[in-house]
């Protein structure tokens, strides 16, 4: 077998755009022939995958994943260029896969290195670098979160996705009763909170005595400045000040909302009422909610001139 040299792979990578442990095997397995390994790369669908994969990508879709026992979910995000492509069947399937295989990765790093699922001899990152050659975009796994409730945990983990993978939440719920946990109302109560958390965008915390203290002294800062208090008296100054700020916390809460199918019940008082029908106490422990494509910066293209500079590279 002919030695491969680093000369030879960054040829053939300038070549073709695929990776450089690509081209490295390509290299290997057609004896350092730079065109045999292209037209190697070309039949596993790898070509070109990297230069695809400098696009911006901001839609895709967000899915979750929980295991039958309800003890383990999973919500992620995968993003690629277009919403024709995050409706593909191929696209859907990659990643309700790796949903699941993201239950037992630490990082999106780690879930990268994982045989996938679907294809043992491949990683999760070699298998997106053929599909992004297949499908003409780029794709990246973003971001996940896992929850995992150990044996001697009672409680559930539960989900739900929103305008059709655009929206997705996972939530924790825990009990002290074992059979509290097994009734059909806690299901139906940790399903009916991750729906909430999907309809509160604003809502970032559980309760009010989980919010930093900064946060509240940066809204006080910011009441006792407005025009309209300028002429009160410091007292009444101060209890309207309060009485807003206690207002804005309370926004930024679960337990404090208005339960969407019941407007005179709170979450709180829909937690307790939970609680009293399935004898046990309730909590709500912790939630994640992702919105697609949040906090990327979408690259706005002149139809025109992305027509032009397409026609004269070809």
């Amino acid at each position: 077998m002919a030695e491969i040299s680093a000369k030879l792979v960054q040829e053939l990578r300038r070549k073709t755009g695929a990776g450089m442990m690509d081209c490295k095997k390509a290299l290997k397995e057609n004896d350092g022939d730079i065109e045999k390994g292209t037209e190697w790369l070309r039949q596993k669908g790898i070509t070109g995958a990297t230069k695809k994969s400098d696009r911006i990508a901001a839609e895709g879709l967000i899915e979750t994943y929980i295991e039958p026992n309800g003890k383990v979910g999973v919500l992620l995000e995968v993003n690629c260029q277009t919403d024709f492509v995050a409706r593909n069947e191929a696209f859907k399937t990659l990643v309700q896969n790796l949903a699941k295989q993201a239950a037992t990765a630490d990082s999106v790093e780690s879930l990268l290195a994982q045989p996938y699922t679907e294809s043992k001899d491949k990683t999760v990152e070699q298998f997106i670098a053929e599909t992004i050659a297949t499908l003409g975009e780029n794709i990246k796994v973003r971001r996940f979160v896992n929850y995992s409730l150990s044996g001697d945990n009672q409680g559930v983990v539960d989900s739900y996705i929103h305008t059709g993978g655009r929206v997705g939440v996972l939530v924790e719920l825990k009990s002290d009763s074992e059979a509290a946990t097994g009734n059909e109302e806690f299901q139906t109560l940790a399903r009916n909170v991750a729906m909430q958390v999907a309809a509160c965008p604003n809502v970032e915390y559980i309760s009010v005595d989980q919010i930093p203290a900064e946060i509240s002294d940066k809204e006080k800062e910011i009441e006792m400045g407005r025009d309209d208090l300028a002429k009160k008296p410091d007292n009444i100054k101060e209890k309207i000040v309060q009485g807003r700020i206690d207002k804005r916390l309370q926004e930024m809460t679960l337990l404090d909302q208005p339960y969407i199918r019941d407007q005179s019940t709170s979450i709180e008082e829909l937690v307790k009422q939970t609680g009293s029908k399935v004898g046990g106490e309730i909590s709500i422990t912790r939630f994640d909610r992702y919105i697609l494509g949040e906090g990327i910066e979408k690259k706005e293209e002149n139809f025109a001139d992305e027509v032009a500079a397409q026609l004269g590279n070809k």
